[in-house]
Formats: C-alpha cells, sequence, structure tokens
C-alpha cells in the first residue's frame, strides 16, 4: 500500500514573536514493513538555520531557527509512504516469563534495545498498582501475544475515548483512575501495565487511514495523528497494537517515531522569544496514493 499524508500545523501568536527554535519529528521513519519515499517540508517563514539529524532513537529531527519577526508560522510536511500488507500466518512467540526474563539477560544489540524499554520514563511510571491491573491477562505460562492482545481488549473496553478530558500534562495514574482518555493516554497505561511486569514496550506515533466497510463506525484517530504501543516479543520481533481501537496493527497505520512515552516523540516543540498566548490549528490528510 501507498500513502500520502500531509501533516499541517499553523501557530498564531498574539504578540509578536522576534526569534525561535524548533524541533520537528514529522518525517516518519522506516521500519521492516515501511520505506518512506520521500518526505517534503515548508516552514513559513523561511528558517535562518536548518538540520537533519537522528535522535537516540533513530527517528529523523529536523532542527530550525526562524529569526525573522513574526506574528504566525506554518509547517507543512508532505510524505508519501510504502507499507507491505500485513501477513495473515500465525506468530508464535515465547511465554511472558521467559520473555521477560531473557530480556534481563541478553545484552546485544537488540536485547540492550528491548532492556531499556522495560523502565520507567518521564510520563509512564512503573507502579504495583499497574502490574495489579494487567495481571489477570498474563497467567503463568501464557504465550506474550496472546496475553498483550487481551490485555489491549480489556483497556479498550474499559476505557472511555473522551476528547478534553485530559490533557498532555495529565499522570497516567489519573487515567487509570478515571478510565477516559484518548489514544495517547491509553497507550501510556498499556505501556505501564507491561513495563510492570518486566516487558519491553514502546510508544509509537503515526497515522491511520481507514474506509470503514459499508454499516461500520470509522475506527477512533483515523485521518489524523495517532499513537499506540509496541511490544518486544523475542525472535517475533516488535508486535504493535492499538488499544484505542482494540486492534493488532496492520497496514493501515503509519509509524512516525518511537520512543519511550510521548514526551520523546513530539511532532513539533520549541522555544519562541516573545509574549502574550498563542493558538495551534492542526490538519492531517492521509490517503491512498496512486
Amino acid at each position: 500500500m501507498r500513502y500520502r499524508v500531509t501533516h499541517e500545523t499553523t501557530y498564531t501568536y498574539e504578540e509578536l514573536v522576534s526569534i525561535c527554535h524548533n524541533e520537528l519529528r514529522l518525517q516518519p521513519r522506516d521500519t521492516e514493513r515501511q520505506r518512506r519515499l520521500g518526505t517534503a517540508l515548508h516552514i513559513s517563514p523561511v528558517p535562518r538555520a536548518a538540520s537533519l539529524e537522528l535522535d537516540y532513537f533513530g527517528n529523523p529531527t529536523h532542527f530550525f531557527t526562524v529569526e525573522e519577526p513574526h506574528h504566525g508560522m506554518v509547517l507543512v510536511a508532505e510524505s508519501e509512504l510504502e507499507i507491505d500488507r500485513s501477513s495473515e500466518e500465525p506468530l508464535f512467540t515465547p511465554p511472558w516469563e521467559s520473555l521477560r526474563d531473557r530480556v534481563r539477560e541478553d545484552r546485544s544489540h537488540d536485547g540492550l534495545a528491548a532492556f531499556e524499554m522495560t523502565f520507567a520514563s518521564p510520563l509512564v511510571p512503573v507502579d504495583r498498582e499497574f502490574a495489579s491491573y494487567a495481571a489477570p491477562f498474563f497467567p503463568r505460562g501464557g504465550e506474550i501475544l496472546e496475553c498483550v492482545v487481551e490485555l489491549t481488549h480489556r483497556i479498550h473496553t474499559d476505557f472511555a475515548y473522551r476528547p478534553g478530558a485530559t490533557s498532555v500534562s495529565t499522570p497516567v495514574r489519573d487515567v487509570l483512575a478515571a478510565r477516559e482518555g484518548v489514544c495517547q493516554d491509553f497507550s501510556h497505561v498499556q505501556l505501564a501495565c507491561l513495563r510492570a511486569l518486566g516487558l519491553p514496550a514502546r510508544y509509537v506515533s503515526g497515522y491511520l487511514h481507514t474506509q470503514p466497510a459499508d454499516g461500520r463506525e470509522r475506527l477512533v484517530g483515523a485521518d489524523a495523528s495517532h499513537a499506540w504501543v509496541s511490544v518486544y516479543c523475542g525472535d517475533a520481533g516488535w508486535l504493535d497494537v492499538d488499544p484505542t481501537n482494540d486492534l493488532v496493527v496492520s497496514d493501515q497505520h503509519l509509524t512516525l517515531a518511537w520512543g519511550r512515552d510521548y514526551g520523546d516523540v513530539p511532532p513539533i516543540k520549541g522555544v519562541i522569544l516573545g509574549s502574550g498566548g498563542h493558538t495551534v490549528e492542526v490538519a492531517v490528510d492521509v490517503s491512498v496514493s496512486d
């Protein structure tokens, strides 16, 4: 499948901004199943300086500075991607306890990359309350794929999708207690559960495109920024699941970046020299490319 993605962000400032420094993660990364065919980035006002680097997790990251005084800024990222169709062959994964124990001892490159995703991160604590919530879905000897899919289903069932109920700063403990939020919150809850059991899991940001069948509802997050979870399954690699929609990720999920939690992969962040407030408008379009 080939897709075109246009991600447009418009900032409007109440007061004049004299200079700003920004960091963007709007260029999709390549994965085992995803190939970026091209990305064009348009910024207005035109930056005085710009560079592209890979961050710690291998995500393409643009840095730029605007030194021209401005009352607003527009960022448009246009990308074309090719994604392999999902395999329908059954996937066999090990018991979750054996994977947990293996990751603790594995010091290979992949093993270390997985091991570092078992720890708490700034937005995802590793607490007993999350282990208690997840424990019923991880019986002794349970295959990790089956257990993760069951936890994904339970989060989808127990939590209400309610935009505006939370913000970026809402602690994940509060989300667990209130049982409501958005895709970012559900992903953080699942990450906290898995890491509390000693299992490696990372936060994935991206997009979701779908054309629902007749009579069926459109998936939450379609044609917009989205978030889900990737779980390390040993020799089977990383398995991506979407707790917002109760899905194992398919070729309709387009990966942008991954890290420990949302704080590692916001599409845009930066600092400005100026006063007053500002508004932000985001528009995302995902379409199938011919």
